[in-house]
């Protein structure tokens, strides 16, 4: 299973079958995802759409998960939809849907060792609607990709980080003369060719002086001075970069690379006002005319504030001044050392990953809590989005079933990413066709979940499912399956 995310073919085989009542079918896995605990949940007021979140072992660089890890689809009520699981001893971050050739794809970045340098070969992956990989994005000339962003453009480029270790003398601040620095890179990949458009390198063009982070022991450590954590696009095209260790957000000319402005951190381009202040941020977006939306994590480990929180920044280009125009917390003062994100849902209201803490709620627009949710303990997920998908699995339902000691059957009802279906209506594969009499639909019951239970009073010995959607047409159907006993 090492290389299986390596081509389309090597995605298709895999159903999810919770271990009890696994058997040896032929087809699939034994793998249940994690489980996901909804804590509040308001449903008249949510925007619509699933949940993407990438379950992974908490911490950074090479923690180990108490379970399986990958990126999963969950409904409102933490129900899985769909489920990979990573078993190469990579992660996946920043898993989302996002656009690629004018169709919507599923999209996710991938490595091992994330939040330090990649360890091996590291990819990001683009599938397309029925879970089939399209393209795979690799990191150019000769450098690594990192997992902290991949961001599809209009122009089907791909925005992405890269961590890179140099030779630098950092005798300037304090460090040795044959020092060890890591370089936080950009690129731009044109996905259909793996082509490199545009490389950035902080090296090029931010000081050292301006990191906050202290320098490694033992001295002969790489240095990661920028922590570069986020890309993305400005209105006029040009570049928003998050950097972790000068707490700063820069923007980046797209052609030449030149600083345009920084905001926050040593040499801050404008005066911040009162409660603009941001430590070790992540996920600046563009939320309005010279407006930022900001994951503002307050706390590399040790708290500046006692909590994380979601703010909104307006600067004025002219008075060169900073005005903090909106701010979000949870009621809990959750506080995330490392990760996270906000989304701006096309309702108003306001999706955000807490990242270290595992946990990914939604706001209303009048910054009311509607939907909290967490990943099991020892997990946790980078980013947390919620974007409305709708899939056709390029796979079959799978049945299975075993004979209860009171005569009874449960029956499963597998078809992991199939979004469409309503019922499940399970088959007594026993009557053939032309007897006189049919195969009979012996239970039906509403969808839930990616494996559905299905309990039927009587002793069957053969089985299929049909997936039924909401207007009652067949979507899907099951190959006969044996009942064991």
């Amino acid at each position: 299973m090492k290389r299986f995310l390596i081509s389309a073919a090597a995605i298709l085989p895999f159903y999810f079958v919770n271990p009890a009542h696994a058997q040896d079918s032929g087809v699939g896995v034994t793998v249940q995802p994690p489980s996901i605990t909804v804590i509040l949940q308001n449903g008249q007021r949510l925007a619509d759409g699933l949940i993407f979140v990438a379950p992974k072992a908490a911490g950074l660089a090479g923690g180990t998960a108490p379970g399986p890890q990958g990126p999963e689809i969950v409904d409102n009520q933490g129900r899985p939809v769909w489920f990979l699981p990573i078993t190469n001893g990579q992660a996946a971050a920043d898993f989302r849907v996002q656009r690629y050739r004018g169709q919507p794809v599923l999209t996710w970045a991938q490595q091992a060792g994330f939040g330090g340098l990649a360890q091996g070969e590291s990819a990001d992956y683009i599938l397309d609607r029925s879970y089939r990989v399209v393209a795979t994005v690799h990191a150019g000339n000769g450098l690594d990709a990192d997992a902290h962003e991949f961001l599809l453009t209009p122009q089907d480029t791909a925005l992405i980080t890269i961590y890179n270790t140099v030779q630098r003398d950092l005798s300037s601040v304090g460090g040795a003369g044959n020092g060890q620095v890591i370089d936080g890179v950009v690129q731009e990949i044109d996905v259909a060719t793996g082509n490199v458009l545009f490389e950035w390198h902080s090296l090029d063009h931010i000081g050292l002086d301006e990191s906050y982070q202290p320098l490694p022991s033992p001295a002969t450590a790489p240095w990661d001075f920028f922590h570069i954590n986020a890309v993305s696009p400005d209105k006029d095209g040009n570049l928003l970069l998050s950097a972790r260790h000068t707490s700063t957000i820069y923007k980046v000319d797209r052609r030449t690379g030149r600083v345009i402005w920084r905001l926050g951190g040593k040499k801050s381009d404008f005066d911040l006002g009162p409660g603009v202040r941001f430590w070790y941020q992540h996920n600046p977006i563009i939320a309005g005319p010279d407006t930022v939306r900001i994951f503002d994590n307050e706390s590399n480990g040790t708290p500046v504030l006692p909590y994380s929180r979601v703010i909104w920044v307006r600067r004025n280009p002219f008075l060169k001044t900073a005005t903090l125009i909106r701010s979000l917390q949870h009621p809990q003062g959750l506080s995330a050392p490392s990760q996270g994100g906000s989304q701006a849902l096309e309702n108003g209201d306001t999706f955000v990953g807490w990242g270290a803490v595992g946990r990914f709620s939604e706001f209303d627009p009048n910054g009311q809590l509607i939907f909290d949710a967490s990943v099991p303990s020892g997990y946790d997920t980078y980013r947390a989005y919620r974007f409305v998908w709708h899939a056709e699995p390029c796979t079959d339902p799978v049945a299975t079933a075993q004979v209860q000691s009171n005569g009874s059957t449960i029956v499963h009802a597998i078809w992991n990413g199939a979004t469409e279906v309503a019922r499940w209506d399970v088959v007594n594969g026993s009557g053939q066709e032309g007897e006189g009499h049919h195969r009979r639909v012996v239970a039906s019951v509403a969808w839930n979940g990616l494996d559905t239970t299905i309990p039927v009073d009587e002793s069957l010995t053969s089985v299929l499912v049909i997936a039924r959607d909401r207007a009652g047409r067949e979507i899907g159907r099951s190959p006969l399956a044996a009942v064991s006993r």
